[in-house]
């Protein structure tokens, strides 16, 4: 039996932690684990075959961080992975337990943050993932298994390496937050999206909390997941115990807390950090008896960005129009001059007017489409977390784009033309995604509501022989001029209903087309807005300044009990005077990012530079950074500690911070210092992962600080001579890893013996504020504007 075939019908029992198991088979502090399927195959051998013994059906390879940014020798990688596996499949055949036996291959982070917030290229990230994927499946792996990723773009880059260099399932599991979300700001249902439509086979969450903190994160996974859900958590969080790290849930506690959340759906389970083969074995007596509760398909129309998810449902969704050369000149200008803020701009202020959704559109017929309309999606997607519609005739722009959106999109168009649907489905099989679905084919518009819907109801078929399903198909029964039909709006509507209702699929509409050739157009659009969305409307094109179009969906949403307490409608109507324009309310709503403080706080980096050096021309450096850069800073952590903004956008406007800040240096005198202090910064001995270490340096720097990045895998030794060297007031240490924590504690033990002044804090994926003050820490940062708050407050203390 296959691995697949075998989730159909069975709880699926994980293995436990490896890390934990590692130290106590005595790994030094700072060595790299996977190199033990070499050096001492045996002790692997044992971990894994301890876990079948305990009844585990899948146990993860010993490649956790293998990968060619860890092992830059090919030869030496493919030795690990092969190795490793070969290592579980020995452990597998040695096991005397009855259970089915299945080897994943582990494939976790590679400890680098992704481009724009981070150095790595996506294809970079895909190609190292693809070089373990491949060995891992020549290997012999039953399938693979990719886990503590707290980046929903490295996790589609890992996904789209297995899809594509694989014929393995693939199990997908990503590491939260307390606050429920991933570092960089993705919800459940947002990774339920993305990786439903990248066809993983499983999706879930591990390591970074215990049962408890990880139950509600599951509870939303089985809400919205129509492929198996996985919870593989910690034993608790990491503490101190004399000389020994322990965890706090043990094996009893540990099954007590996760059979209930079996018995509600659970499929895949597990445990991660400082569980045992004693936690599988409790966690295996506590199953007995528990039926598998099946999987069912939610039936959800949704689309997706990096930190949450748009579902197409009795509320009607609004999709900006406004990123579209067609009558559009000065838009057309800033796609012929590279004008891209222009483009980032129009996207932020149709965020600020209301628009769910923007759709993008850069067709122009002298530009490179599929070059311009990449860049446009992703820089769009540094300064906002909105879903994106890829919208493009160009099949070669459409496919560049959907590889790199970070997140599910909504593509604009497929149709009814067999040509059409040959290039789409395909893309749409491989990248996910909800189509626009046009109710026209080969013989052009019926002009018949019956017509309209035999050609969606042909798209359905067509789309299931592609495995494209009907959910992820929305259809557009395309607004027809009034002016020249007289009927041409009540065609579209009845097409429209009878979508919905006999279909049962969700609908689109570009409103705006139904008034061509008439006066006072907006009253037109409006009205024709409201029908449609009687009609059953999921989701309009338009233009969100329109003040008609904004009064239209909110009386709407107020009429169908569809704005709780008529909230929305009254704060809309608070700002809103009687006689206001299309032209009045885009000006209310525009966010100006023509002063630098703003620049900084949405993240545009040339703007932030240009602006800056025009400001230089008559104020003081320092002055400007006192007046204008810090303060966008401070507002910018503030919205980030709130939970109101994600580490994205915190990045950003890091980034343009930065770029002001190249200004200011070169109109400041030489050595005419400024800075607070210095601060020594590393990722500790034996951890290759610098995500958070870099993001800390970024913002340590904007704030002031003169950071010494000592890099990761930094001995004890050679950090603490760092800091004694400069004799440094600050330092910080990050460590992902439980196998590093040892080192860390180390390093500190070392530095305050060498250097007493100097003041330690410490972060990381498995670090907790208990952790490292039973170290001798003197502080913990749970984040980076945590840490830059924390040395701010010791230069204070300083300076008094």
């Amino acid at each position: 039996m296959n691995f697949k075939e075998f989730l159909q019908e069975n709880i699926v029992l994980l293995d436990g932690g490896m890390g934990t198991m590692l130290q106590e088979a005595g790994l030094p502090a700072g060595e790299r684990p996977e190199r033990w399927n070499l050096s001492r195959p045996d002790a692997i051998k044992e971990i894994h075959r301890s876990y079948f013994d305990a009844g585990s059906n899948v146990v993860l390879t010993n490649t956790f961080g293998a990968n060619p940014f860890s092992f830059p020798d090919q030869k030496e990688l493919t030795q690990i992975i092969t190795s490793a596996v070969r290592n579980a499949r020995t452990a597998a055949k040695e096991s005397a337990a009855p259970q089915q036996k299945f080897v994943a291959l582990d494939i976790g982070p590679t400890g680098k943050l992704l481009s724009p917030f981070g150095t790595l290229d996506f294809e970079d990230a895909v190609a190292a993932f693809a070089a373990a994927v491949r060995i891992g499946a020549e290997a012999g792996a039953d399938l693979i298994f990719i886990e503590t990723m707290n980046d929903s773009y490295e996790t589609k880059a890992a996904l789209l390496a297995a899809k594509e260099n694989a014929d393995l399932p693939v199990l997908v599991s990503n590491a939260y937050g307390g606050d429920g979300k991933l570092m960089t700001g993705a919800d459940p249902a947002a990774m339920t999206a993305l990786l439903e439509g990248l066809g993983a086979a499983a999706i879930g969450m591990n390591c970074s909390l215990g049962p408890d903190q990880l139950a509600p994160v599951a509870r939303q996974y089985l809400d919205c997941a129509s492929v198996p859900v996985l919870l593989k958590p910690n034993a608790g969080m990491p503490r101190r115990e004399g000389d020994r790290t322990v965890f706090d849930v043990g094996p009893a506690e540990f099954a007590e807390k996760m059979s209930p959340l079996v018995q509600e759906g659970v499929l895949i389970v597990g445990g991660c950090c400082g569980t045992t083969p004693d936690h599988i074995r409790a966690l295996s007596r506590a199953l007995r008896g528990i039926t598998p509760v099946p999987t069912t398909d939610k039936k959800r129309t949704v689309v997706s960005s990096y930190t949450h998810a748009c579902v197409f449902s009795s509320l009607p969704l609004l999709i900006g129009e406004r990123i579209n050369p067609t009558g559009k000149k000065r838009f057309q200008q800033a796609l012929r001059e590279g004008d891209i803020d222009y483009i980032l701009s129009e996207g932020l202020k149709q965020q600020e007017a209301g628009a769910h959704i923007l759709d993008v559109n850069v067709g122009l017929p002298d530009i490179d489409e599929p070059e311009m309309l990449t860049e446009a999606v992703c820089k769009l997607q540094e300064v906002t977390d909105l879903p994106l519609q890829i919208d493009s005739s160009d099949l070669a722009a459409m496919e560049r784009a959907l590889r790199r959106y970070n997140g599910k999109a909504l593509i604009n168009s497929v149709n009814g033309k067999q040509e059409s649907m040959r290039s789409v489905f395909p893309l749409m099989k491989k990248y996910g995604g909800v189509a626009v679905a046009l109710t026209l084919d080969e013989n052009g518009i019926p002009t018949d509501a019956e017509g309209r819907l035999a050609i969606a109801r042909r798209i359905v078929a067509t789309a299931a022989q592609y495995g494209v399903d009907k959910k992820d198909l929305v259809f557009d029964t395309l607004t027809m001029t009034v002016s020249a039909d007289a009927g041409a709006a009540r065609v579209t509507l009845d097409a429209l209903r009878g979508v919905r209702e006999k279909i049962g699929a969700h609908t689109l509409l570009g409103v705006s087309n139904v008034s061509f050739g008439l006066p006072a157009r907006p009253l037109v659009n409006a009205a024709f807005f409201t029908a449609a969305m009687v009609n059953g409307l999921s989701a309009a094109i338009l233009n969100p300044f329109s003040a008609e179009m904004m009064k239209a969906w909110h009386t709407f949403r107020v009429l169908y009990g569809l704005d709780e307490h008529c909230s929305d409608y009254i704060a809309f109507a608070d700002g809103l005077a009687v006689n206001d324009t299309a032209a009045t309310l885009a000006a209310k709503q525009t966010e100006d990012i023509d002063t630098l403080r703003r620049a900084v706080v949405k993240g545009f980096k040339d703007r932030a530079a240009a602006l800056a050096a025009e400001r230089l021309k008559n104020t003081e450096p320092l002055e400007l950074v006192k007046t204008e850069i810090i303060p966008a800073l401070d507002e910018v952590g503030k919205a980030y500690e709130a939970g109101k903004i994600y580490l994205p956008q915190l990045l950003m406007s890091a980034e343009a911070a930065q770029s002001a800040f190249s200004e200011v240096k070169q109109k400041m005198p030489p050595h005419s210092g400024g800075g607070k202090c210095e601060f020594v910064l590393a990722t500790v001995k034996g951890d290759i992962h610098d995500i958070g270490k870099n993001i800390v340096r970024l913002l340590l720097e904007n704030y002031g600080y003169d950071v010494i990045d000592l890099g990761r895998d930094v001995p004890p030794d050679v950090f603490v001579e760092e800091v004694v060297r400069r004799h440094a007031p600050l330092a910080g240490l990050s460590a992902l890893m439980t196998t590093t924590t040892p080192a860390m504690e180390q390093t500190v033990a070392l530095l305050k013996q060498k250097a007493p002044w100097c003041r330690v804090i410490v972060g990381g994926a498995v670090v907790t504020a208990e952790y490292a003050a039973s170290i001798g820490a003197d502080a913990y940062g749970a984040d980076a504007m945590e840490t830059v708050r924390y040395a701010d407050s010791v230069i204070c203390e300083t300076n008094e």
